[in-house]
């Protein structure tokens, strides 16, 4: 089988890693050619601070974002590579706590993300990790093959319902004949035009959210003292929203590449923040000087110290705009499958964009799989056609599963998200107040939160498989 993979960011990269991992081969030989199209240079030699905006067109190799891998994200990593969950854990920084504040530093409620992971001989509790977006992508790019990567720019994806799809470049080069196409692409997708009817594209293409996200990473000296080893704070105020987290652990830390421990802090700390501005701004254009200056007035008036001290050594580099797109009425079409940003560009707020991508392509590569194994009886199983059948099987049961899960996961997103928007005074502090009340009852937050980062996508699928749906 010919698979296409367009977009070389976390999607793409794990959606290799996990059809390499399960597509049956045999000892002979690998009937499988996977490729990842990705217009922009994946080389490891090339440094967050390197990566430009222009990186964000097709994958989300965002420059320096910070990002938390949820434990059922982590299990998903864990079934893939042992080794690669270690260097995952081992280029961020475990988490266990969550705490929610406000400008003037009063506690509201802690809440807790973390799970137990039964999957091992001695159940252990299984945490968050945060770290770097770079970072992350690095440790699934290093383990795909250079060979099985091309630096294209996929400009249009051609369906063809009785054979091969057909992929074209914006280099002129020859078009690509492939059974398999999985857009990777991003919420911008290009791969997306081609599962939509024309008429409902217009309807369908994402929007911006009135939102927009700054954040880097700076140095933890000096503030180390305030923020308390192993949380995530998140704080809330009327005109805006501001987020922290160590970002590494110490090198000296003899459990830092475990997910079930928390380990001293590094020397790296975490910060974004998240604001409403109207109308979309375009960060090429941008005096990113009087950003900076805008930030630090909009939060000069908050007495939560960890604000004051970062907001003193920041400089704003990068300003990324929040954009989503409206529920797809299909992820896929013809041997044309989306996953990640580009089936379901959920909010920030959800916690959850990394974890859900890495479910999509272990739930896609595992039903692949396993329709491959059952064809292997039938008459003419490798022409186009007898391709297609499969791929549509995998690609139904993929969706039919999928779609509830991460519809569930944004309607939860949704209800939060407007806290990070301009409140009138009696608004804000009426928040505070329902987040107050939230505290008083932490089993109602921990029950949602369970649902979520309990969740195990390959039993999901196995269960999916026996009952022969």
């Amino acid at each position: 089988m010919k698979i296409a993979i367009i977009g070389g960011g976390i999607a793409g990269c794990a959606a290799y890693l996990e059809l390499r991992k399960h597509l049956p081969r045999s000892e002979a030989s690998d009937p499988h050619e996977i490729v990842i199209y990705e217009p922009y240079d994946m080389s490891l030699n090339t440094t967050a601070e390197e990566r430009t905006e222009a990186h964000t067109h097709s994958s989300s190799l965002l420059v320096g974002g910070g990002l938390g891998v949820a434990p059922n994200g982590l299990r998903v990593l864990k079934r893939l590579d042992g080794e690669l969950l270690k260097d995952v854990t081992r280029g961020g920084y475990v988490t266990s706590t969550s705490h929610m504040k406000n400008k003037n530093s009063w506690s509201l409620f802690s809440m807790t993300s973390s799970c137990t992971d039964y999957d091992i001989d001695n159940p252990r509790t299984l945490h968050m990790v945060a770290t770097s977006r770079h970072a992350f992508w690095r440790a699934l790019c290093a383990r795909v093959s250079p060979r099985d990567i091309a630096n294209k720019r996929v400009i249009r994806v051609d369906t063809n319902p009785r054979g091969r799809n057909v992929i074209h470049f914006s280099d002129g080069s020859l078009p690509e004949d492939v059974d398999l196409v999985i857009g990777a692409d991003g919420v911008k997708s290009t791969t997306r035009q081609a599962i939509l009817p024309e008429d409902s594209r217009d309807e369908h293409r994402p929007h911006y959210e009135g939102l927009v996200g700054v954040g880097g990473f700076i140095s933890s000296s000096g503030i180390k003292h305030l923020v308390e080893p192993g949380t995530m704070n998140f704080i809330f105020g009327g005109n805006g929203f501001f987020g922290y987290f160590f970002s590494d652990s110490a090198k000296s830390a003899p459990k830092r590449d475990s997910p079930y421990d928390v380990s001293e802090p590094g020397e790296s700390l975490a910060w974004w923040s998240t604001y409403e501005i109207a109308e979309c701004p375009n960060p090429q254009t941008l005096d990113m000087e009087d950003v900076t200056q805008q930030l630090r007035a909009r939060h000069a008036s908050w007495k939560e110290p960890v604000v004051q001290k970062i907001i003193q050594s920041l400089r704003v580099e990068n300003l990324y705009p929040t954009w989503t797109s409206p529920t797809l009425p299909t992820w896929e079409r013809d041997g044309v499958v989306l996953i990640g940003d580009a089936a379901h560009a959920l909010p920030p707020t959800s916690g959850q964009g990394s974890s859900q991508a890495l479910e999509d392509a272990e739930a896609l590569a595992l039903f692949l799989a396993h329709y491959i194994r059952n064809s292997h009886g039938d008459k003419g199983q490798d022409t186009a056609q007898a391709q297609k059948r499969v791929i549509s099987a995998a690609a139904r049961s993929y969706m039919t599963i999928r779609k509830p899960r991460v519809r569930e996961i944004l309607d939860f997103a949704q209800q939060t998200q407007n806290s990070k928007r301009e409140m009138g005074l009696f608004k804000e502090y009426l928040t505070y107040a329902f987040m107050k009340i939230i505290g008083f009852f932490p089993s109602l937050m921990a029950s949602q939160v369970r649902q979520v980062v309990e969740y195990d996508i390959a039993d999901e699928v196995s269960k999916y498989i026996t009952l022969g749906r």
